[in-house]
Protein backbone atom coordinates (compact mmCIF):
# COMPACT_ATOMS: atom_id res chain seq x y z
CA UNK A 1 0.00 0.00 0.00
CA UNK A 2 1.30 3.08 -1.12
CA UNK A 3 0.97 6.95 0.44
CA UNK A 4 -1.74 7.55 -1.90
CA UNK A 5 -3.43 4.91 -1.83
CA UNK A 6 -7.08 5.87 -1.45
CA UNK A 7 -9.37 4.50 1.58
CA UNK A 8 -12.58 5.60 2.94
CA UNK A 9 -13.58 5.78 6.60
CA UNK A 10 -17.02 6.16 8.10
CA UNK A 11 -17.81 8.09 10.79
CA UNK A 12 -20.40 10.41 12.69
CA UNK A 13 -19.87 13.86 14.27
CA UNK A 14 -21.30 15.88 16.14
CA UNK A 15 -21.82 19.61 15.95
CA UNK A 16 -22.68 21.79 18.28
CA UNK A 17 -24.92 24.94 17.97
CA UNK A 18 -21.41 27.22 18.70
CA UNK A 19 -20.39 25.84 15.33
CA UNK A 20 -23.75 25.87 13.19
CA UNK A 21 -21.82 28.80 11.19
CA UNK A 22 -18.79 27.57 11.18
CA UNK A 23 -17.63 25.92 7.96
CA UNK A 24 -16.57 22.48 9.55
CA UNK A 25 -16.94 19.64 7.45
CA UNK A 26 -16.07 22.45 3.86
CA UNK A 27 -12.52 22.45 5.83
CA UNK A 28 -11.95 18.48 5.61
CA UNK A 29 -12.49 18.99 1.79
CA UNK A 30 -10.12 22.14 1.41
CA UNK A 31 -7.72 21.97 3.84
CA UNK A 32 -7.42 18.72 4.26
CA UNK A 33 -8.40 17.25 0.59
CA UNK A 34 -10.66 14.72 1.45
CA UNK A 35 -13.91 13.47 -0.53
CA UNK A 36 -17.06 14.25 1.89
CA UNK A 37 -20.19 12.31 1.68
CA UNK A 38 -23.23 13.19 4.47
CA UNK A 39 -24.76 10.08 4.22
CA UNK A 40 -27.44 11.16 7.02
CA UNK A 41 -27.54 14.69 9.11
CA UNK A 42 -29.93 15.93 11.65
CA UNK A 43 -29.75 19.74 11.78
CA UNK A 44 -32.38 22.15 11.64
CA UNK A 45 -32.19 25.43 10.12
CA UNK A 46 -32.50 27.42 13.02
CA UNK A 47 -31.36 24.70 15.32
CA UNK A 48 -31.56 25.74 18.79
CA UNK A 49 -28.98 22.33 19.48
CA UNK A 50 -26.57 20.11 18.35
CA UNK A 51 -26.40 18.53 14.63
CA UNK A 52 -25.26 15.22 13.88
CA UNK A 53 -23.54 13.88 10.79
CA UNK A 54 -22.55 10.57 9.41
CA UNK A 55 -19.82 11.07 6.69
CA UNK A 56 -17.90 8.85 4.65
CA UNK A 57 -14.06 10.23 4.03
CA UNK A 58 -12.28 9.21 1.27
CA UNK A 59 -8.80 10.07 0.95
CA UNK A 60 -5.32 8.86 1.80
CA UNK A 61 -4.60 7.41 5.15
CA UNK A 62 -2.74 11.11 6.01
CA UNK A 63 -5.64 12.68 4.68
CA UNK A 64 -8.54 11.37 6.99
CA UNK A 65 -5.91 11.03 10.40
CA UNK A 66 -5.11 14.80 9.65
CA UNK A 67 -9.00 15.60 9.27
CA UNK A 68 -9.86 13.45 12.13
CA UNK A 69 -7.19 15.42 13.97
CA UNK A 70 -8.79 18.27 13.53
CA UNK A 71 -12.00 17.34 14.43
CA UNK A 72 -10.60 16.24 17.88
CA UNK A 73 -8.68 19.34 18.01
CA UNK A 74 -12.35 21.22 18.07
CA UNK A 75 -12.94 18.82 20.65
CA UNK A 76 -15.97 17.64 18.57
CA UNK A 77 -17.14 14.09 19.18
CA UNK A 78 -16.65 11.63 16.71
CA UNK A 79 -17.66 8.33 16.67
CA UNK A 80 -15.94 5.54 14.26
CA UNK A 81 -18.11 3.11 12.38
CA UNK A 82 -15.55 0.27 13.40
CA UNK A 83 -16.03 1.14 16.98
CA UNK A 84 -19.27 1.09 17.57
CA UNK A 85 -21.85 -1.49 17.36
CA UNK A 86 -25.49 0.81 16.74
CA UNK A 87 -23.99 1.66 12.57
Amino acid sequence: MTDNTLTEKRIRVRIPKDYHQEPVISRLVSDYGLTVNITAALLAANAVGDGWFDLRLQGTETQIQNGLTYLHDLELEVWDENKTSDW
